[in-house]
């Protein structure tokens, strides 16, 4: 890396290269430096441009656009038209965290246009994903996923259950991008139980 030469194998003479090194990582470089895991001067030799890739969460202004690349993909691989996704989709997997990445999006797409069949693309298979909940149709059912536990940090005096309510009621809206069918499957109750306590809450403000 640092002087540009190799040794081939089974040679004892030097030979010299051009070859650009791009390497790739999704562990915390710094943290490993630190607990004396991965070598300072390695790092430093292979890191004279850096490029941070956010993980998809992160930059879920892209997801229109990767649904409808894996789409193309996926209809292509499997010799089918590329079928229409619902306004809804995008929504949906906004308010999804993707632990699996990109890698997870496209076996979602993947898996969703394998058993597509007409008429738009079924959101069952990417809520059961995301929700863990059996798809609505005779469509295989995933595998279960491991039970996640949530950390919540309270501030010094704790929030009244109504309040609670309403902040997570807030969040989930703002996570679907204000569409309550998907808020309403993210926090495990109805539509109609949702709208609800939005009207409640509404009576109560005025």
């Amino acid at each position: 890396l640092q002087d540009g030469e190799y040794l081939p194998l089974g040679s004892d003479l030097a030979k010299r290269s051009d070859a650009r090194i791009i390497v790739a990582t999704n562990q915390d470089l710094a943290a490993l430096q630190a607990d004396g895991v991965f070598r300072r001067d390695l790092y430093y030799r292979i890191c004279d441009q850096h490029l941070h890739l956010p993980p998809l969460r992160e930059r879920l202004e892209d997801l229109p656009l990767l649904l409808h690349h894996f789409l193309e993909k996926a209809a292509a691989a499997l010799g089918r038209r590329r079928p229409t996704a619902p306004n809804e989709l995008a929504a949906l997997l906004a308010a999804y965290h993707f632990p699996g990445n990109l890698r997870e999006l496209e076996s979602m797409v993947f898996d969703a246009v394998s058993n597509h069949r007409s008429g738009k693309l079924s959101m069952e298979l990417f809520k059961a994903h995301i929700f863990q909940k059996p798809p609505a149709s005779g469509m295989d059912q995933p595998e279960p996923a491991q039970t996640e536990t949530a950390s919540l940090t309270f501030p010094e005096r704790l929030p009244t259950l109504k309040e609670l309510e309403r902040l997570l009621v807030d969040e989930a809206l703002r996570r679907a991008g204000s569409n309550q069918s998907i808020a309403a499957l993210s926090l495990g109750i109805t539509r109609q139980a949702l709208n609800k306590r939005l009207r409640k809450d509404r009576c109560r403000k005025r």
